[in-house]
């Protein structure tokens, strides 16, 4: 059935195409047909993508996360396995967000939890206040954690994030390395696959780090789908969570970055991601 409904337009607007080709006596039929179709689609008009505040999330500000202890083990000639412990104050992990049921967007069913997010790579869920990572000799990294809502929202309180600075010595050993100066930014949401009705309210959220956002320090971001051409470019010099709108289903991306008061970009570890997401009404995803 749902072959049939696009089928019926495709063959009206390509008979259309020909008996005007026909009555005008075009010989360039293809030129014709293609510019019909061009004309026909072009008459279809996407709801444009909109950013919507996220309002009335309930606030935690006595919630805090500190790292109790962080221990490598080297493992073989190139690695270190990496456990860290954290802990955590006025804040319980697994329970629901009292609010998450009216938010109308994506939400853990495991409750609230850690974001924890290596290098700026897409975060890792801890239900737990530990995790285990395996990490190359020889490299330095960047660990940003902060408590999260059921719905992936952080908490933006003081005292409810860390960043973590260390590397992993050319013998395997960990090395903790002077906190960073300059302003980092971290990306969070919206993140992995996303179906049905959790496509309608996609959740942007970051994590900014030794910077206030204002007039000369700013959030760029460029959200698009490269399925239906749809795309988004906006500017915040306030940090509030944001819900993304109307940005379809297929392939998309976000991307943010660090920029000054004249739009040029701040230069440092930390301060762009881009992340590639997917939608769909349902599975399959494709």
């Amino acid at each position: 059935m749902k072959q049939l409904f696009y089928a019926i337009p495709v063959a009206a607007i390509l008979l259309a195409a020909t008996t005007t080709s026909c009555q005008q006596n075009t010989t360039d039929g293809t030129h014709e047909i293609n510019d019909t179709i061009e004309a026909a689609s072009a008459r279809v008009q996407l709801p444009a993508v909109e950013l919507t505040p996220v309002t009335g999330s309930p606030e935690f500000p006595d919630a805090m996360l500190s790292m109790a202890s962080v221990k490598g083990a080297a493992q073989g000639a190139d690695s270190t396995k990496v456990s860290f412990a954290f802990t955590v104050k006025n804040y319980e992990l697994k329970g629901q967000t009292p609010d998450a049921d009216s938010k109308n967007c994506n939400n853990s069913d495991k409750g609230q939890h850690i974001h924890f997010i290596m290098d700026n790579n897409p975060y890792v869920a801890l239900y737990e206040p530990k995790h285990e990572i395996t990490l190359a000799k020889n490299t330095e990294h960047y660990l940003m954690c902060f408590l999260s809502r059921s719905y992936h929202e952080s908490i933006k309180s003081k005292g409810a994030a860390l960043v973590y600075h260390f590397k992993i010595d050319e013998n395997g050993k960990l090395v903790k390395m002077d906190d960073p100066k300059t302003p980092m930014l971290f990306y969070s949401r919206p993140k992995g696959d996303y179906l049905g009705k959790d496509t309608a309210n996609l959740l942007l959220d970051f994590y900014v780090w030794n910077a206030t956002l204002g007039n000369d320090i700013k959030v760029k971001a460029m959200i698009s789908n490269s399925t239906n051409a749809q795309q988004k470019e906006v500017t915040f010099d306030n940090w509030q969570a944001m819900f993304i709108q109307n940005l379809g289903t297929g392939k998309s991306s976000v991307s943010i970055k660090l920029v000054d008061k004249d739009g040029k970009d701040i230069q440092g570890p930390m301060t762009n991601t881009t992340r590639n997401i997917q939608l769909a009404a349902q599975e399959p995803l494709q």
